[in-house]
């Protein structure tokens, strides 16, 4: 794949890191794109220094331009956290529509496959349990979650109608709850928010009763779903996600015992149009890709905790370096 070329927006974020690692590592010569509007340069400085990595930061929903050939684009730029769609909504529905176009319109340029990145908010709060991909949805377009959820309907659409109408090569992952390292503490999201909180000493925070369900895939896991997607040849949406459903109160247990903490649960009213279960049906996957996650919850957690771990250590040095210097002990 060494004269194979690759576009992969939001590059500096949580998943697109993660891709940037694999198609470095696969050989590919990557450019890795990014605003940094919640992406991470942290997340990829490792790769600046490799021969077959080159970074731009640009946000997508202004015209995309790359010189030379591209053969694949991974399209992966968006906020994906409660706590950021519903800081910059008019950006989160910007970048899935604007951003999808401009690339789409891209990919038909340079005659490239593009892959997008959807997600199972597509869902809303779903009435049928497991989510197949025939589903269409529960979603309230006008609600607290409908810019990041309606964002990604219309993305799904826009590429089919490319596919469609110009018959362009397009992919789309569907991707369900994922977790591992590089993700931000306390994003909104369950996992972050829970550990999070239990570093610090705090009681955790479960909204409604708990008995809401959650299925967590480990990133390692989504990337190769994710590149053998891409390799595929199929065209229509696809569920990449582990199957594995969990309450949010077992979960939170779960993570009590991980962390070894003492604090308890303890319940908040629940948000707007908050998803009651998730849970992926991957017979696709299985079937089409050949697919399934490997990495247990218990083994991915443990990993992902020592990441989270290590940054807050490092966010305490930091705190006390500062304090200290504004501080300082003075010996008699």
């Amino acid at each position: 794949m060494k004269n194979k070329r690759v576009l992969i927006t939001g590059a500096a974020g949580f998943l697109g890191s993660h891709l940037c690692d694999r198609f470095t590592q696969e050989g590919f010569q990557v450019i890795g794109m990014d605003n940094l509007i919640t992406g991470d340069l942290a997340n990829i400085e490792h790769l600046f220094k490799l021969p077959n990595f080159e970074f731009y930061h640009h946000d997508v929903s202004n015209f995309v331009h790359v010189s030379g050939k591209l053969d694949y684009i991974l399209h992966f730029a968006s906020p994906a956290s409660p706590i950021d769609y519903l800081k910059i909504p008019i950006q989160t529905l910007k970048v899935s529509s604007l951003g999808t176009h401009n690339l789409l319109g891209l990919a038909l340029e340079k005659k490239a496959r593009i892959l997008v990145a959807s997600t199972s908010e597509i869902y809303g709060d779903p009435l049928v349990n497991p989510q197949p991909e025939e589903y269409w949805g529960n979603v309230n377009p006008v609600g607290p979650r409908g810019v990041y959820d309606e964002a990604k309907r219309f993305q799904e659409a826009i590429t089919m109608a490319y596919h469609t109408f110009h018959g362009l090569e397009t992919r789309i992952v569907r991707i369900f709850n994922t977790y591992g390292p590089r993700m931000r503490l306390n994003d909104g999201r369950v996992l972050p928010t829970f550990i999070g909180q239990a570093l610090r000493g705090e009681d955790l925070t479960v909204f409604g009763d708990g008995s809401q369900t959650r299925s967590f895939c480990y990133v390692d896991d989504l990337v190769e779903g994710i590149y053998r997607l891409l390799f595929s040849d199929y065209a229509l949406p696809m569920n990449i996600g582990n199957p594995d459903e969990i309450t949010i109160n077992e979960f939170g247990e779960e993570i009590l015992r991980l962390t070894q903490a003492d604090q308890r649960l303890i319940c908040k009213p629940l948000p707007t149009d908050d998803p009651k279960q998730r849970r992926p049906d991957i017979s696709k996957a299985k079937q089409i890709l050949g697919w399934e996650p490997k990495v247990s919850r218990s083994e991915g957690l443990k990993i992902t905790y020592e990441y989270f771990k290590q940054i807050e250590d490092k966010n305490q040095q930091f705190k006390d370096f500062t304090y200290y210097n504004k501080h300082p002990v003075v010996m008699k």
